[in-house]
């Protein structure tokens, strides 16, 4: 179902098609009904609890993509799913729109790209804690394809 496009460094970049990126936005989109819609970070009262700072503050930093020069830098990370992101490639890409919410547990960020070449390109990353790191996908809007990403933290 999935063909190679390209490799570096042992990362493999693959294209899903077009039909299957379909299938994921309709699969996200029923997640996101079914699953109850929580606060970012915090209770019912809209507190957030010290762990759960902290590990919001983890999002903050630079983030390479390792199949090239992509960079993500997140920060002013807010418990309302707000936060800052800018992107890079290398030279600096127009963010539209950054949010990050909870989802089931973990720690989804959406990104959109509204630039020259970059026409609603977006990242829809999920932070792998163990692993530090994001995995997730990237709509290329010009291309009309979504390849699976992996953003890794600068050290």
């Amino acid at each position: 179902m999935y063909s190679d496009d390209g490799e570096k460094e042992g990362i493999v970049m693959k294209r899903i098609p077009t039909a299957c990126c379909s299938c994921v936005i309709v699969f996200l989109t029923l997640t996101s009904l079914i699953v109850p819609s929580t606060c970012p970070a915090g209770d019912e009262k809209g507190s957030a609890s010290k762990a759960t700072q902290a590990e919001h503050a983890r999002m903050a930093g630079k983030w390479l993509r390792p199949d090239g020069d992509y960079v993500l830098e997140l920060s002013d990370v807010k418990p309302d799913g707000k936060l800052k992101a800018a992107y890079f490639n290398p030279r600096p890409i127009n963010v539209a729109k950054a949010e990050w919410r909870s989802m089931a547990g973990r720690i989804q960020i959406f990104v959109e790209l509204r630039d020259v070449n970059y026409p609603g390109s977006t990242y829809t990353l999920i932070y792998d804690p163990e692993k530090d790191r994001f995995n997730g996908y990237y709509f290329q809007a010009v291309q009309k394809q979504t390849f699976d990403v992996v953003f890794e933290r600068m050290k």
